[in-house]
């Protein structure tokens, strides 16, 4: 990889794995993201998508292997300073399938919280960056709400405004509607459309497989620990060249 193709990439991982004890999850995994480029990682359980996507911020540390997100990098074999892991975090906003809201405070200070702990704002300045994302994710009107009094819908796009706040780099999302029903889902799904067409960088392991095709630039599939086809996404759902693609393919989009 050039200097210049690294410069384009907002995230990189070259010969990433990850272990439980003697279990491997995932093995060797090298996957380059460019800036403002979305893509989607898709395949059956077990594959290990998740736990990639966990590896990436850091909150499960990879067994081996390099990473590199917005300019920060990380060596598995020589791990990073405490604020070398904060920055690389910093760069990239998390978004799970639960919702992790603190229940004892309000939407607005759940915004507001990391960009004071973790940015040094001040109260002022975050509670007006949590009321422009608020305005943003189609919640103005929730600010002095309680997460209890929201639906499984707002409370998504609450947590998506929450990891926006801290302004990432790139974003990743774990399966963000999977705990939703599909018409709720449809309201965050609009809201990731409009982070992608905003140029946001996004990574998203999902199992909406429309999304996947119509939002996506590039869609990865992962079994059995490793990417098994990457491509346009379009292409590789239209015409997968891997029999084991064919097969999980088959197996959601006709169920």
């Amino acid at each position: 990889m050039t200097s210049s193709q690294a410069a384009q990439n907002m995230v990189s991982l070259r010969g990433v794995s990850k272990k439980f004890g003697e279990k491997t999850i995932f093995s060797d995994i090298d996957l380059d993201v460019k800036t403002g480029e979305v893509m989607a990682v898709i395949g059956p359980s077990g594959a290990g998508k998740s736990t990639l996507l966990r590896c990436i911020n850091l909150l499960e540390q990879p067994t081996a292997g390099r990473i590199t997100v917005g300019g920060h990098t990380i060596d598995a074999g020589k791990p990073g300073s405490r604020s070398e892991v904060q920055a690389l975090r910093r760069s990239a906003g998390m978004v799970f399938q639960h919702f992790n809201l603190f229940p004892h405070m309000n939407v607005l200070q759940n915004i507001s919280f990391a960009q004071v702990r973790v940015l040094g704002r001040s109260r002022t300045e975050a509670d007006k960056r949590s009321a422009e994302l608020l305005d943003r994710v189609g919640l103005a009107d929730f600010a002095n709400a309680y997460p209890s009094r929201c639906s499984g819908g707002q409370q998504q796009r609450i947590a998506i405004a929450r990891a926006l706040a801290v302004d990432p780099e790139v974003m990743l999302f774990d399966e963000p509607t999977s705990a939703l029903d599909p018409e709720v889902g449809l309201e965050v799904l609009a809201v990731m459309q409009e982070l992608a067409s905003a140029g946001m960088t996004m990574i998203i392991v999902t199992h909406e497989m429309s999304f996947a095709r119509d939002v996506s630039d590039t869609l990865v599939v992962m079994a059995d620990g490793r990417i098994i086809e990457q491509g346009d996404a379009r292409a590789v759902m239209a015409n997968p060249t891997h029999e084991r693609t064919r097969t999980f393919l088959r197996a959601v989009v006709d169920r």
